[in-house]
């Protein structure tokens, strides 16, 4: 077992909406809930005692800007990503799908046309069409086993109403990290149509072995320029609930414009944040480093027991992030008859892969962020529906 990693195996009655929620959700009891991006462990342990600090103190006023959660994050930046950035850059959020909806409405406006790249983080579709806003879609090219952008067809959507692009990097779902050449042909695009680049950067910490994440706003000073970057401790180290995000907004005048925007939101930070962010990024790099390790072993195990034992079920190998794209279409079954198949006979809860966009009609999306134990459970209650319907 992990040195650094604390496993909580059951969640359940610690009002988790992994967890607690999964019956809800899904209309099925007792299922293996491996759906929702959060993690079954526990954050790190000078995370947690930062926390305890914080609430010993015992008043929970309004907070204010911290320098030391500025330097945390600065370094982190430059030692992850060779990224330099000056904290007046830094905008604080209180979550990464508000903030991007923040944007949205701070630079475009309704009936304008942003382009999203299908199959997507499902929050994506919300942030556009419930405020107003046009979706375009450019979907990834399957090629053999792994995803492309397709940049012909990019290109071609764009009109004089298209004012964003919207990035997830690393990818969710497929789990593509994308290359540095691949952002330089995305800078080229958004440069020659003058589209402001969103890029959602929360899964940049979660990489596989030999994987690098290139934050798209340090590819050249226009893309500087031009980026709106969406960070956060929260996925890297388990503390969603804590709402700890934060911009990288290059561009005085934007950086402006969207302050302006937040404040007549009156949104504001959650006082946890700021010194669980310090503690992660000052204290938590070998606590990720073991957190990587396992999760790609949680892969190569989980990869390999379909290979032997459900070979029609095939996952596509990330490059980053703790969440498996997984293809079923081998099994034959319309999406909504696989659905009922794994919640009712597997008793386990994917986050169902047409939620991500049409082209995940063939596909779920599993969490790896679990035990081992966890996961061999789930796929042996997989094994046992597979073989009982004869696949």
């Amino acid at each position: 077992m992990s040195k650094k990693l604390e496993f909580i195996e059951d969640r359940r009655g610690t009002d988790s909406m992994k967890w607690d929620m999964t019956e809800a959700r899904f209309g099925a009891k007792d299922v293996i809930p491996l759906w929702v991006a959060d993690m079954d462990i526990k954050a790190p342990r000078p995370v947690i005692d930062a926390l305890k600090e914080k609430v010993e103190h015992g008043i929970f006023g309004y907070p204010a800007p911290s320098v030391k959660a500025d330097e945390a994050i600065c370094t982190w930046l430059l030692n992850r990503y060779s990224w330099e950035v000056n904290p007046e850059s830094f905008i604080y959020t209180s979550g990464i799908v508000p903030t991007i909806s923040h944007m949205i409405q701070a630079f475009t406006e309704p009936g304008d046309e942003v382009i999203i790249q299908t199959p997507v983080y499902y929050p994506f579709y919300d942030v556009i069409e419930k405020n107003g806003r046009v979706i375009l879609k450019n979907s990834l090219k399957r090629v053999e086993d792994q995803y492309e952008m397709d940049y012909d067809h990019l290109e071609s959507l764009i009109t004089e109403k298209t004012k964003v692009l919207l990035l997830s990097h690393p990818h969710n779902p497929v789990g593509r990290v994308w290359k540095q050449e691949e952002l330089e042909k995305v800078a080229q695009i958004c440069k020659k149509h003058d589209l402001l680049v969103i890029s959602d950067e929360i899964h940049a910490d979660l990489l596989f072995d030999g994987q690098k994440h290139i934050p798209i706003a340090s590819i050249n000073e226009d893309m500087a320029m031009r980026t709106l970057t969406c960070l956060a401790p929260s996925k890297t180290f388990n503390l969603a609930g804590i709402q700890a995000s934060y911009a990288v907004v290059i561009d005085p005048n934007k950086r402006l414009k969207l302050k302006q925007f937040i404040q007549s939101t009156f949104s504001s930070i959650n006082i946890f944040s700021q010194a669980a962010t310090e503690a992660a990024y000052r204290h938590g790099e070998e606590w990720l480093s073991e957190l990587m390790d396992y999760i790609q072993q949680n892969y190569e195990f989980v990869e390999q027991y379909f290979k032997e034992h459900m070979p029609k079920i095939k996952p596509i190998k990330p490059e980053g992030t703790y969440l498996l794209w997984i293809d079923f279409e081998e099994l034959g079954m319309p999406e909504k008859e696989r659905n009922e198949w794994l919640l009712h006979e597997a008793k386990v809860a994917f986050n169902h892969g047409p939620i991500f966009g049409p082209e995940g009609e063939h596909f779920e999306r599993m969490n790896l962020a679990c035990s081992k134990d966890t996961l061999a459970k789930a796929l042996k209650q997989m094994k046992q529906a597979y073989d009982k319907k004869g696949f």
